[in-house]
C-alpha cells in the first residue's frame, strides 16, 4: 500500500505543478460562484470532520511524544506533526481537483462515462458511511461524560442518526448547505477563543507555542511521502476525498486565477489549523482538562462539522444519480438517505471497509482520467483559455447585478 500512496502522492503534486504553471492566469468561475469567504468556509467544512476536534488532544499529540515507541517521529515537534497531517500542503489535492471539476471537465466529460460515475458516486456514498461508522466508533471517546469512554450506548446509535437525518435535510437545499458551513465556521472560530480565554493563554504563550509549527516547514519534504502506517492512512483519507470534495466545492469558484486558488487553498485554510492545534498544543504541554464544558464544546462543534461534510457528501451523490429532493419530495428524499447511510454506517462498524481501499479506487480514477484525457482529448485541454463559456456569462451577469 505504501507504493500505491506514494505513486499517488507524487502524481498529484506533479499535476497540480502543471496545471499552475500552464493556466496560471486563466480565471476559475464555477456554476454557482460564491464570494472568498465563504467558499473558503464551504472547502474548509465540507473537507474536515470531527477528527479535527478530537483527535490531537485524545490520541495524536502523545502518540508523536512517544517518539521511543515511533522513531520516525524524533525528526520534529509533536504539533508541526499534527499540522503536516492535517495542514497546508495536502490541500493541494483539493486545489487540483476543484481546478479540474471546475475548469477541464466540462470539456472533458470523464466523469459522465456510466462506469466512471459509478465508480465515483460509489466511492462518495462508502466514503460517506466510513465517516459515519468511525463518527459512531469514536463518539465513546468525544462524549466520555456518557458511559464508560469505550462502549457504543443506544444513544449513540440514537445521535448517528440524528447527524446523518438533520445532514440530509440540509442538503435538500444548496443554500442550507452555505448557511452551515459559514456558521460552523464562525462556531470553530468562537470555540477556539473560549479554549484560549479558558486555558488562560497569553498573546506571548500562543506565539511561544504557534513556533513549534516551524519544524513543519523546515521538514516539508518529509511530509510528501508516508512517514508511518498512521501518516500513509491520513494520505490515503486526504485522496478519498479529494475527488468528491473538488467536484462538490467546484461549483462555488468566484473568479479566482489559477494561482490565486492555488495560493487560497494552501494558505486560508491553514490558518485556523494552525490556531487551533497550537491551543490544543497548549493544553497538551501543560496537562489542562477539557472535562465538562469545554468538552462538550469541542464535541457540539464537532458534530456540525460531521453534519457539514455529510450534506456536501449527500448533495454530490445525488446530483450526480439525479435523486433529488425535487424529484422524489423532501420527506422521501431526507428518510431515504438518511435510512439507507444509517444502514450502512452500521455496517461498516465493524471496520471491514478500509479507507486505503478506497484511496487506492481514488488514485486509479487519477490514473484513467489522465490516461483518458492525453489518448482522446490532449487537444482540447491543452487549448483550454477559459473557464465553461455558461460560467463565465453567469458570472459576469451576477457581478453587474450586484
Amino acid at each position: 500500500m505504501t507504493l500505491i500512496i506514494s505513486f499517488g502522492v507524487l502524481l498529484a503534486f506533479a499535476l497540480v505543478i502543471f496545471c499552475t504553471v500552464k493556466w496560471w492566469n486563466l480565471p476559475n468561475i464555477g456554476v454557482t460562484p460564491v464570494p472568498l469567504f465563504t467558499f473558503i468556509a464551504i472547502l474548509f467544512t465540507s473537507g474536515l470532520d470531527v477528527g479535527l476536534i478530537m483527535f490531537p488532544l485524545a490520541f495524536d499529540f502523545p502518540l508523536y511524544a512517544d517518539v521511543a515507541t515511533e522513531p520516525a517521529y524524533e525528526f520534529t515537534n509533536p504539533l508541526a506533526l499534527e499540522f503536516g497531517f492535517w495542514g497546508f500542503l495536502i490541500w493541494a489535492f483539493y486545489f487540483l481537483t476543484a481546478f479540474y471539476f471546475c475548469v477541464i471537465e466540462p470539456r472533458v466529460k470523464f466523469f459522465e462515462i456510466g462506469i466512471v460515475k459509478f465508480i465515483n458516486n460509489l466511492v462518495i456514498i462508502t466514503t460517506c458511511a466510513f465517516t459515519g461508522a468511525l463518527f459512531l466508533i469514536y463518539m465513546p471517546y468525544y462524549i466520555a461524560e456518557v458511559g464508560d469512554g469505550e462502549s457504543i450506548l443506544p444513544a449513540f446509535y440514537i445521535i448517528c442518526f440524528l447527524v446523518i437525518l438533520v445532514a440530509a435535510y440540509s442538503s435538500t437545499d444548496i443554500k442550507y448547505v452555505r448557511v452551515l458551513s459559514v456558521g460552523s465556521t464562525f462556531l470553530f472560530i468562537a470555540l477556539i477563543l473560549g479554549m484560549w480565554l479558558n486555558a488562560g493563554m497569553g498573546i506571548g504563550d500562543f506565539f511561544d507555542t504557534a513556533g513549534s509549527i516551524g519544524g513543519y516547514f523546515g521538514n516539508i519534504h518529509k511530509f510528501v511521502l508516508p512517514l508511518t502506517e498512521y501518516h500513509e492512512f491520513y494520505l490515503f483519507w486526504w485522496f478519498a476525498w479529494s475527488i468528491m470534495i473538488g467536484q462538490f466545492t467546484s461549483r462555488f469558484v468566484g473568479g479566482l486565477k489559477t494561482w490565486q486558488l492555488l495560493a487560497a487553498l494552501l494558505i486560508f485554510p491553514s490558518i485556523p489549523l494552525a490556531t487551533w492545534f497550537s491551543v490544543l498544543y497548549f493544553y497538551h504541554l501543560n496537562a489542562i482538562p477539557t472535562a465538562g464544558l469545554v468538552n462538550w464544546s469541542m464535541t457540539v462543534v464537532g458534530i456540525l462539522f460531521v453534519i457539514n461534510s455529510f450534506d456536501s457528501l449527500i448533495r454530490l451523490y445525488t446530483d450526480n444519480l439525479k435523486l433529488s429532493a425535487e424529484r422524489f419530495g423532501t420527506l422521501p428524499y431526507v428518510l431515504g438517505n438518511a435510512v439507507a447511510l444509517f444502514v450502512l454506517t452500521l455496517l461498516f462498524q465493524s471496520q471491514w471497509l478500509q479507507i486505503q481501499w478506497v484511496g487506492t479506487v481514488v488514485i486509479g480514477l487519477y490514473v484513467a482520467c489522465l490516461a483518458y484525457i492525453i489518448l482522446f482529448k490532449r487537444k482540447e485541454v491543452m487549448n483550454i483559455k477559459s473557464s465553461p463559456e455558461e460560467n463565465t456569462l453567469d458570472f459576469h451577469r451576477i457581478d453587474t447585478v450586484h
